[in-house]
């Protein structure tokens, strides 16, 4: 993705809130808002923002199980599912 077709001044924003919001939704890509010239702030849609949090939280996931790992705090398949299949609890 190129962010230099998402620069905005933060006058832009201000005058064209609204449109701002819409391309925002349709096209559910970043735009970068600069004030005095210098990048300032990113916005984005709800939509891409609860996908990027989800995303990190998977890759946080995935980290700390690669830690465990490297920590040999790890067990055998065999033994995780024996133990589950003990506290699975009864169909009724």
């Amino acid at each position: 993705m190129r962010y230099s077709t998402q620069i905005r001044p933060i006058s832009y924003l201000k005058a064209n809130a609204a449109e701002v919001l819409q391309e925002l939704t349709d096209q559910r890509r970043p735009m970068v808002i600069t004030q005095n010239g210098e990048a300032k702030a990113v916005i984005q849609d709800v939509a891409t923002y609860e996908q990027t949090q989800e995303t990190l939280a998977l890759l946080k996931i995935l980290a700390l199980g690669n830690q465990q790992i490297s920590q040999g705090r790890v067990r055998p398949l065999a033994e995780v599912a024996r133990r589950l299949r003990g506290k699975a609890l009864p169909e009724d």
